[in-house]
């Protein structure tokens, strides 16, 4: 599945009301971090079928990443049944994710 956009406009339709769980990207283009975060996240979009990924850019969503504590990016979110299940700061492997998610 493609990566989604998250916007403070989809953020409840997308992520708290999403009946799998959903794995948040917060992210901006000039951090190095997520740059390297970034491919590893669009991997996992497309080989975990049983999941949603978002990206939420901090500089255009700032509402969103003041809401959720984001103090550091790439912060990793995984939102199950609507609320923060799992979360990670800084650039993680793919394993690591695919087990944040599976919870």
């Amino acid at each position: 599945m493609a990566v989604l956009t998250i916007t403070k406009d989809n953020f409840e339709n997308e992520v708290l009301k999403s009946d799998v769980p959903v794995l948040v990207d917060f992210w901006a283009s000039w951090c190095g971090p997520c740059r390297m975060m970034s491919p590893i996240v669009d991997e996992i979009a497309e080989e975990v079928t049983d999941c949603k990924v978002g990206k939420i850019n901090v500089d255009e969503e700032g509402e969103l990443a003041q809401q959720f504590g984001i103090m550091s990016i790439p912060t990793l979110l995984v939102f199950r049944d609507g609320k923060v299940a799992n979360q990670c700061v800084g650039v993680r492997d793919k394993a690591f994710v695919i087990d944040m998610i599976k919870g």
